[in-house]
């Protein structure tokens, strides 16, 4: 159980000030009694309860359901002998908050029929405090059912969000980890080689140069060409390390398509907001590869581009007039939409392949927003 520093409750849609009458309220009733006896008994009733219902807040283990049990009996007494049932709001809320599923199911069931019985009871018996509160016991009653499973299920869905928010938290530090790793690899595999190279043949043309000045100037040339050629795959490795972002790639595909002479259409924006930057990236290779297949191998005299955001999924659809494809099966075990396939399934997305008077591809990836931030003291 959580630590609990306050009395009043929290997360339960009621104003404090409903439950400061919910505290007064018992001693109205145990006040109307005209025997000093029981006003005496309601009195120590009602203080045993709240002792009993801070320290279950406090307490771990057992201990929990020894004094929620207590309460339970104490809230059947008072419906009983003074006809107030609205203890039964208080532990309707605490066994909500109950994280383990047998206890908490096991009190609810316990604290439900006991309620019920004690309700009967009092209507039985023609109680006519019971009588002139009618409408207010069913509304406890049904508050008594409602009121544990749905503060259950709300901390269960917190629960999972934070673990999920952990997970995802986990899961950017490991992608990170993974992409410097492999910047590292990359950097060491261009540039090792090449820098090694030009080190030794520099130092080989420095020896030569008073020695063999036409064997120095070969080697100075090479080291010039070496250097050369680790420059141009050190651009080609960072451009291949920048996202791209569909709005670019749309631009791209339409200048190879105009290039093929296929008519090119596009619906929807390509500027996307709510999609991440991973996933956009994802998409634009993707789209280029859907555009590419068609320019090799459709035949088709014209392409539409159809873009289709929503607040849980993006949807980019490629669809031409083309010769279609035979054995969509036997064509996804090339290179092209089985690198798709991967790519896609790495961010959770899916690629769905239609042949019918042409080709369709439709590219669908989820989409990752910020959640809102918790008000503080929530």
């Amino acid at each position: 159980m959580k630590n609990w520093f306050h009395i009043f409750q929290k997360k339960t849609g009621l104003s404090p000030y409903v439950w400061v009458v919910f505290y007064i309220l018992p001693f109205y009733f145990i006040f109307r009694s005209s025997s000093m006896y029981e006003i005496v008994i309601g009195i120590s009733m009602i203080v045993v309860f709240f002792i009993c219902y801070v320290l279950s807040f406090v307490s771990k283990g057992w201990l929990v359901y020894f004094w929620t049990s207590m309460q339970i009996v104490i809230s059947v007494a008072m419906s009983l002998l003074f006809g107030y049932v609205y203890f039964s709001l208080f532990l309707a809320f605490f066994i909500g908050n109950i994280q383990n599923r047998i206890g908490f199911f096991t009190l609810y069931a316990i604290h439900l029929i006991s309620t019920f019985v004690a309700i009967n009871v009092g209507f039985a018996t023609k109680n006519p405090v019971f009588i002139s509160q009618l409408p207010f016991v069913f509304v406890s009653l049904i508050a008594v059912i409602l009121l544990p499973v749905n503060t259950y299920n709300k901390n269960k869905r917190e629960q999972l969000q934070g673990q999920l928010e952990d997970a995802n938290k986990r899961i950017s530090e490991l992608i990170k980890l993974e992409e410097r790793q492999r910047i590292a690899r990359d950097l060491h595999d261009t540039l090792g080689q090449k820098l090694s190279l030009i080190g030794i043949k520099s130092d080989l043309a420095g020896k030569l140069m008073t020695k063999n000045p036409i064997r120095a100037q070969a080697e100075i040339n090479d080291v010039r060409q070496t250097a050369r050629s680790a420059l141009k795959e050190v651009r080609e490795m960072v451009t291949k390390m920048r996202g791209a972002r569909v709005e670019d790639e749309v631009f791209r595909v339409k200048q190879i398509l105009k290039a093929a002479q296929i008519d090119f259409n596009l619906e929807g924006d390509p500027k996307l907001a709510n999609t991440s930057l991973m996933n956009e990236n994802v998409v634009s290779m993707c789209l280029k590869e859907a555009v590419t297949n068609i320019v090799k191998h459709s035949s088709a005299s014209s392409c539409s581009v159809t873009i289709e955001p929503s607040p849980s999924d993006l949807v980019v659809s490629v669809r031409d007039n083309g010769i279609g494809i035979a054995d969509s099966s036997s064509f996804c075990t090339g290179n092209g939409l089985r690198g798709m396939k991967e790519r896609l399934e790495f961010v959770n997305g899916s690629l769905e392949i239609v042949s019918d008077q042409g080709t369709m591809v439709v590219i669908k990836v989820p989409n990752i927003t910020k959640q809102p931030e918790k008000e503080a003291g929530a």
